[in-house]
């Protein structure tokens, strides 16, 4: 991977695909590397880059929806069998917390088998997370509310989810994760953005090329796009570079690597 870069594991979105993985994104900024969403097959997509098992230095969990966590425990499995020795800090919501530590003992992947140490943090809305050179901030976004507003009452809890900002030596990147409307991007956006990942699944894509239209952003990629939008995406992305004139814009494929 180049100094500063993304490798997007799985652009897909939410329904089962055929051409596309779901969402995993390796991040390498400068020294550090982290690992956005597990989606399935994250373990399968490190071994097809070649990337060690001792690379990844954080992992983060946006929410808890299968498309974006439905790998993490066979990659956790390959960490153990591959034998990792780097300890590993996975930070997520905290109403992930307790139920993925569960599945982990229910899946026999019992902490004394690991030759690495792994620790959990929950995440905290705008709290940096300092990552010796890097840093990653997370922000809400209201890709829950519905479901909150909805199921609350029969199943309390949190309904957090979160998109990240990522920095370093100068370099600034906005991963989207899923969203509730292009406006949750808002608090990330204030500051100039050299590379946007957004994703084009819960929303017109008119709607989010419009709102951006009013930031200063180098790069888009469209991620996660929508398969109505997918199938006519010659359309998308033309409409992209004709509402956001003077914006590279990008489309990634499974195991393509954006470098910055």
């Amino acid at each position: 991977m180049s100094y500063f870069s993304v490798k997007c594991f799985g652009v897909g979105d939410g329904v089962p695909n055929v051409d596309r993985n779901h969402s995993s994104y390796l991040y390498k900024l400068g020294d550090v590397t982290v690992l956005i969403d597990c989606g399935e097959p994250v373990s399968r997509s490190l071994k097809a880059a070649g990337v060690g098992y001792d690379a990844i230095d954080r992992v983060f969990i946006s929410h808890l929806h299968s498309d974006h966590v439905g790998g993490f425990f066979m990659l956790l499995q390959s960490l153990w069998l591959e034998q990792r020795r780097k300890d590993l800090v996975i930070h997520l919501p905290e109403d992930a917390l307790a139920p993925l530590q569960q599945m982990l003992r229910g899946a026999y992947l019992f902490e004394e088998l690991f030759s690495f140490k792994l620790r959990f943090q929950t995440l905290r809305s705008g709290e940096p997370i300092k990552i010796d050179s890097a840093t990653v901030t997370p922000s809400p976004t209201t890709h829950l509310d519905k479901l909150r507003q909805k199921f609350q009452t029969k199943y309390p809890g949190r309904y957090e989810a979160f998109c990240f900002s990522l920095e370093t030596q100068g370099k600034r990147i906005v991963h989207s994760c899923d969203l509730g409307a292009p406006e949750d991007l808002g608090p990330l956006l204030a500051e100039p953005v050299d590379l946007l990942v957004c994703e084009v699944s819960h929303f017109e894509p008119q709607t989010l090329f419009d709102y951006l239209s009013r930031y200063p952003v180098k790069r888009l990629a469209l991620v996660h796009i929508a398969r109505a939008h997918w199938e006519q995406l010659d359309k998308v992305v033309a409409a992209a570079r004709k509402t956001l004139a003077g914006v590279e814009v990008l489309v990634p494929r499974d195991q393509e690597e954006i470098s910055l």
